[in-house]
């Protein structure tokens, strides 16, 4: 281990991160008499009232009429909270409540939830997920409910979406590129996965626009490669590839961006942490896919070794990029794992990155744009985000602006010569690197919600990671093998 990781990762090793893995927030360690939690919308609310005197009468008492993430308590007969009334409103979707019902439950109890007209393994993992705080640096913690118990598949999709969650949480002075990368390794080791890093001259011959964009911080990049097979998987199963940006900080580079946006920038390794999320949870639940991930860990800073605006490098697929602006560096850290990635003619090909602050502007924090060269992909996992409550918008990739990122010096520039269509011009870039006939998706996602809404509490967020594990899981079952490009 380099000496120059120091004693903060000494202090936070992998299994720090990977422990939410077999015990997410949310679940109690051990609850022998768990209270039981009645979920309900207004108009079951009388039928389930009918024949329960007690909560009859703290509902008239209280006013309870069900609405949506509204809590009313049962007491038992020593007045403690026996039960509870959990409402789940009429107007709006119902597994929002379950998001808020850990933070709306007294603090340190145990529940299940009795059975429904809802999905009971759904609204476990929506309280779940709602229970999740990032408090590790905090002495004072937050006091919230917990469920006793939750089905498999639950608990194995939030422990997935709360290791992305955590890794975006973790402040750049205690996750950097090596870190990141033994998280990754450490991930795939747990699952039998095989497992390589790349680093140093190996990853400068092998990924030369990863080295470059990491050539300027005393934290060296890195590179991670897994793969994986399931146990009823063939060589001939499907074979999903994720890519994953992985800048563990942002400053800009020599484009040094201003103080204000350079404040959440420990959340620009999202995409990979998604991935990891992601492929965590494929290897739990033992999809019948071949999978390969790939990060790329970086630190994108300022030195006298930084990449300069004007440069022009080289990258895996031999394109040479000049490089218009320092801060596009995440196009360049993807282009190298796509090129290679396309090497092993995968049949979906996904990256994910918190790439440009233009998908924002268009579609807000919330929706992650999705580009895709293939339609019948698009709509897989467009139709995935809207079943899983995990949504994505599809955005175009307009073929005319691909020439706004000509240079007269190199094969492209990684950023447009006009200040239109950021993203689209950003997801042309990344198609430049992908071979024919495959079928690729880009998502440009924010990783990150702004202030605590049910089961999407403050901070980072692992966005699209339900839809595209619904969307991998349908294709594999669907014999996506046979799956060719058919808009490319």
């Amino acid at each position: 281990m380099d000496q120059r990781r120091g004693a903060a990762y000494a202090a936070l090793m992998p299994n720090d991160f990977l422990h939410c893995l077999d015990h997410p927030a949310g679940l109690a360690v051990a609850a022998a008499a768990p209270r039981a939690l009645h979920a309900v919308q207004p108009h079951a609310l009388p039928a389930l009232l009918e024949g329960w005197p007690e909560a009859r009468a703290q509902a008239a008492l209280l006013g309870f009429e069900a609405e949506s993430g509204r809590v009313l308590l049962v007491p038992d007969r020593q007045g403690a909270p026996g039960a509870a009334l959990l409402g789940l409103g009429e107007a709006v979707p119902i597994l929002q409540s379950f998001g808020a019902a850990a933070s709306a439950l007294p603090a340190g109890t145990a529940w299940r939830i009795e059975s429904g007209e809802f999905p009971r393994n759904k609204a476990e993992l929506a309280f779940l997920l709602g229970a999740y705080r990032y408090e590790s640096l905090k002495a004072k913690k937050t006091g919230l409910a917990s469920l006793a118990a939750a089905d498999t598949r639950a608990r194995t999709i939030a422990g997935g979406v709360m290791l992305a969650r955590e890794l975006i949480n973790t402040p750049p002075n205690r996750l950097g590129p090596d870190e990141l990368a033994e998280v990754a390794l450490a991930l795939g080791r747990r699952h039998g996965a095989e497992c390589e890093g790349v680093r140093g001259a190996a990853l400068a011959s092998r990924f030369p626009a990863i080295a470059t964009v990491g050539a300027g911080s005393d934290r060296p990049p890195a590179a991670v490669l897994l793969r994986w097979r399931g146990s009823a998987a063939t060589q001939t199963s499907p074979l999903i590839s994720l890519c994953g940006k992985g800048v563990c900080f942002d400053t800009g580079g020599y484009n040094l961006k201003p103080g204000g946006a350079m404040r959440l920038m420990r959340k620009d390794m999202g995409g990979a942490a998604i991935a990891l999320g992601l492929a965590a949870a494929i290897m739990a639940l033992d999809l019948s896919i071949r999978l390969e991930l790939r990060i790329g860990c970086v630190e994108n800073s300022v030195s006298g070794h930084a990449m300069r605006p004007s440069d022009i490098i080289k990258t895996r697929a031999g394109l040479t990029v000049e490089i218009g602006d320092t801060d596009a560096e995440g196009r360049l850290v993807l282009c190298d794992l796509l090129a290679e990635a396309c090497e092993q003619n995968p049949d979906w090909l996904v990256d994910l990155a918190t790439l440009t602050g233009a998908a924002r502007v268009a579609l807000g924090p919330d929706l992650p744009a999705l580009f895709s060269n293939d339609d019948a992909m698009a709509a897989q996992i467009l139709s995935a985000g809207l079943e899983t409550g995990d949504p994505l918008w599809r955005l175009p990739l307009h073929a005319s602006y691909a020439s706004w990122l000509e240079s007269s010096f190199a094969d492209l520039n990684n950023i447009s010569s006009k200040p239109f269509a950021g993203a689209i011009t950003a997801a042309l870039f990344l198609q430049r690197f992908i071979s024919p006939g495959i079928c690729w998706a880009h998502i440009d996602t924010y990783a990150w919600n702004d202030s605590t809404r049910p089961g999407h509490p403050e901070g980072g967020e692992a966005q699209t990671l339900q839809a595209l594990l619904e969307a991998i899981e349908i294709f594999s079952t669907n014999k996506g093998g046979q799956h060719k490009n058919v808009s490319a």
